[in-house]
């Protein structure tokens, strides 16, 4: 059974950082894009952060990147977000999403990941 867990969530303060971690289970990641998503209440999910399956390319949404960094470790089956300079817009459910196919392009769109985490909570204060 395949299955995604993320974790690292939590409560911080504005220009405060965080570490997210997916570990994924029930077959081996290492030639799949992954993803990392969040949704704010009342907002549709939106796309954060991808890397591909070679883990050289990486992709963030404008209001990330800079702040954000998405990486993997294929021999722990673990998807990374390092979340620096964290903003009160930032909260929201971080999910993880993962592709079945193996050695695809990288998808910045929710439809076309086929695995998802149950998601984390990341608030801000101000």
């Amino acid at each position: 059974q395949v299955q995604l867990v993320e974790s690292g969530g939590g409560l911080v303060q504005t220009g405060g950082s965080l570490r997210l971690s997916c570990a994924a289970s029930g077959r081996t990641f290492s030639s799949v894009a992954m993803a990392w998503f969040r949704q704010a209440p009342g907002k549709e999910r939106e796309f954060v952060a991808a890397i591909s399956w070679t883990g050289i390319s990486t992709y963030y949404t404008d209001s990330v990147r800079g702040r954000f960094t998405i990486s993997r470790d294929n021999g722990k089956n673990t998807l990374y977000l390092q979340m620096n300079s964290l903003k009160p817009e930032d909260t929201a459910v971080y999910y993880c999403a993962a592709k079945s196919s193996v050695r695809t392009a990288t998808p910045r769109a929710a439809r076309d990941y086929d695995y998802w985490g149950q998601g984390t909570q990341v608030t801000v204060s101000s």
